[in-house]
């Protein structure tokens, strides 16, 4: 038997979830039994009657609004504890066809896959403001660059996942999790595809991206500190570098000087500098160091857990 939840996080979403909890489909070939989750973020609203009324199977609130990032951590520990074989996350808004939810779960039912995206053609999309088009494909690009992946929209909120897969995921982002997801699928060997998805124009504004640049400074940390976590060579060695190299074109006039005459009269200044950017590229060297060997630890941590969650299944 394989069981499939079906997770949607909302908030304040009381126009548009009855709709998307009655548009996902209760048979699916090769899925014995399908449960809907309804992740309530704090709404204000009537997000939580309206979601019941429409056959949502188990609904968990947050006491208020903690972000999306937390709000799909909880709902993946809630689908194992629903004894989910498959999880399938996708947003309260409508954007998404819940339909496709059978194409979205296939390649992992065949054991093609541990994470299925649902990639939106953006350049197709002429409803979808010229603004979160470039952020979209920013965005894309730096999980692209962070985390190996050939990711066509690392931004999708459609996806599926194996149990297997939610289990080795250690999530900490509050904001948003599509990016870190990626990063640590990477680091962890999760096999992932993509299979192209429908995505409807929205009514209303977003709930998650109301301020672009909000979201661009949010996103950026969530990968910075997942790639400091995760592969934290990648982050210090190029810094350390850019401080060596620094170092090494400040003092070639002061060795040019010293070798010409034996002095460093009147460059002083420059070698304390170079000095200086060197010092600083040594502690960075360093601090990578140490990163990796927590990263060590990290890794023999998340497999006891891993494990944990594995035997309690």
């Amino acid at each position: 038997m394989t069981k499939l939840v079906v997770m949607i996080p909302a908030y304040n979403e009381e126009k548009t979830i009855a709709s998307v909890i009655r548009e996902i489909p209760r048979k699916i070939e090769g899925i014995s039994k399908v449960e809907i989750l309804v992740i309530n973020d704090g709404s204000t609203d009537k997000t939580v009657e309206v979601a019941r009324k429409a056959g949502a199977d188990r609904i968990v609130s947050n006491r208020k609004n903690m972000g999306l990032g937390f709000s799909f951590k909880k709902g993946l520990n809630e689908a194992l504890n629903m004894d989910a074989d498959v999880v399938v996350n996708i947003d309260a808004d409508g954007q998404y066809n819940a339909k496709e939810i059978a194409k979205l779960v296939r390649p992992i039912i065949d054991g093609r896959a541990d994470i299925v995206l649902g990639w939106r053609d953006i350049d197709k999309l002429d409803h979808m403001p010229l603004q979160k088009k470039i952020g979209n494909k920013i965005a894309t690009f730096f999980t692209r660059l962070m985390s190996g992946l050939p990711i066509k929209d690392a931004q999708t909120g459609f996806r599926a996942l194996s149990s297997d897969a939610v289990m080795k995921l250690n999530l900490f982002g509050r904001y948003t999790y599509v990016q870190e997801t990626l990063i640590q699928a990477k680091h962890k060997g999760l096999v992932i595809e993509q299979v192209p998805v429908e995505f409807r124009k929205r009514e209303g504004k977003s709930r998650l991206i109301a301020n672009i640049f909000k979201y661009a400074r949010m996103a950026g940390l969530t990968m910075i500190r997942s790639m400091r976590d995760y592969d934290p060579l990648k982050v210090f060695l190029p810094i350390s570098f850019v401080f060596f190299l620094l170092s090494a074109l400040v003092a070639i006039p002061v060795l040019q000087h010293y070798f010409a005459t034996g002095l460093f009269t009147g460059y002083t200044g420059r070698g304390l500098l170079s000095a200086m950017f060197f010092i600083t590229g040594v502690i960075v060297f360093t601090f990578g160091l140490l990163a990796d060997m927590l990263r060590t630890q990290r890794d023999l941590q998340e497999e006891i857990i891993y494990m944990m969650r594995k035997k309690s299944k």
